[in-house]
């Protein structure tokens, strides 16, 4: 008779060839709800996905084990599946959190690592791009829910969390407000099936859900966005909603080497706070960092840029310059900050240029390029390609500064009014 520990060796090594296909591209994209669940339900052990975790569970491995494939092997076979083991996750939730919180449009998981550092429990995730998904799971033991415009990913967003967080993607809004269209008689914003913008998205969720607060970001020039008609909708839709509204434009070199301005947009429920919350933006510490506490000692000779490649940008910065226009590389200042890195950075690295002697100037590494948005180095970085993860980092939010505007919100959530009791 074998052992439990020989009986899980002959599951793994049975189903090897199943995961090996799976991880090639079946556990990651915009509809992955089934590795979501799976993944959810063995990071939370929460029983609202146990059963359609081990029922997709038994999907994915149909054919192995078919003789005898009931609930409790369907149940083993999941962490195989999913690769799941939580001793080498390094970010985990607080084990005595002090609030919930959903991430959306999550990216790689900037805002989850700022709120979980201030003891907040992530209870649900959705991002569509399977690359950063692949990083995410590899930090916080999650696979994301993909598509959130997606019935199947909505479906399964809590039904109670006192935060909403994310950074929305910018798009502009077909007509000019939501009391406009109420004046019309049309339906406005999210029940506006003709929108299709993710924004509506996001407020839809806001409205059935009724979170505590919303914690939004998005481009600095978000607020003239469209002559001022994105940011008027968005601000419109949610003081409609019967929340309240805080914006304002900060810069993340007050925590890292690098000029980042966004826009940051704070709410709270006015059923529950009835606008009386003390919220102001925090007050910013004068920029101290400098990009060359960032780099590593040896950079691998892969980010030095070649001939042809330094070349080009200096003769293509040479013609801009004599036309009276701006561009050009940015070849930066080692006791200062860099421009802003982007996502397209991957490209040729023009924006961000490290000197050095005697050689071309270089990339920032990987490993730099997290740092440059406040990562700590245990965050992992090697799941996917060099292109992808400075990709990953260019779209990324600046974690401490997130804290900050995190800690700020918090205290508000502490001081939730306690509702008095009818006797």
């Amino acid at each position: 008779m074998q052992s439990i520990e020989q009986e899980n060796k002959t599951l793994e090594s049975s189903l090897q060839p199943l995961i090996e296909k799976l991880w090639k591209g079946h556990l990651f994209g915009a509809e992955n709800h089934r590795s979501a669940i799976i993944s959810h339900y063995l990071h939370s052990n929460k029983i609202v996905y146990k059963k359609n975790a081990i029922q997709y569970g038994k999907e994915m491995i149909n054919g192995h084990f078919a003789e005898k494939m009931n609930d409790k092997i369907a149940e083993e076979a999941l962490q195989y599946i999913i690769r799941y083991n939580d001793q080498i996750i390094p970010f985990q939730n607080p084990s005595k959190p002090e609030f919930t919180f959903i991430d959306l449009f999550a990216g790689v998981g900037g805002f989850r690592l700022a709120l979980q550092s201030l003891q907040g429990e992530c209870i649900f995730s959705s991002e569509w791009d399977k690359m950063a998904q692949r990083t995410y799971y590899a930090n916080f033991g999650e696979i994301p829910f993909g598509d959130i415009t997606k019935e199947e990913t909505r479906k399964w967003v809590p039904e109670k969390f006192d935060l909403l967080c994310g950074g929305f993607p910018c798009q502009p809004f077909s007509i000019a407000g939501v009391s406009k269209k109420n004046s019309l008689g049309r339906k406005h914003g999210f029940e506006d099936e003709k929108q299709g913008n993710l924004f509506f998205h996001v407020a839809k969720i806001i409205e059935e859900k009724r979170p505590k607060a919303f914690f939004l970001e998005n481009v600095k020039n978000l607020v003239s966005h469209d002559k001022g008609n994105t940011f008027k909708v968005i601000k419109e839709t949610l003081e409609e909603l019967g929340y309240t509204f805080y914006s304002k434009v900060l810069n993340g070199k007050h925590f890292v080497p690098q000029h980042r301005e966004r826009t940051f947009m704070v709410g709270f429920d006015k059923k529950v706070f009835k606008g009386e919350e003390q919220f102001s933006f925090p007050e910013l510490p004068l920029p101290e960092r400098r990009i060359k506490e960032i780099l590593e000692n040896r950079a691998d000779p892969k980010y030095t840029l070649s001939d042809k490649l330094w070349d080009y940008l200096q003769g293509y910065a040479r013609k801009h310059k004599e036309k009276g226009n701006g561009f050009g590389f940015g070849l930066v200042d080692l006791n200062g900050i860099s421009r802003t890195m982007s996502a397209r950075y991957y490209k040729d690295g023009a924006e961000i240029l490290i000197p050095q002697k005697d050689k071309n100037p270089r990339r920032l590494t990987v490993r730099e390029a997290a740092r440059l948005q406040g990562y700590p180095d245990n965050f992992v970085i090697d799941k996917v390609s060099m292109n992808q993860a400075y990709k990953q980092f260019g779209n990324s939010v600046v974690v401490p500064l997130i804290r900050a505007i995190g800690e700020q919100i918090v205290e508000v959530l502490k001081k939730t009014p306690v509702k008095k009791s009818r006797k």
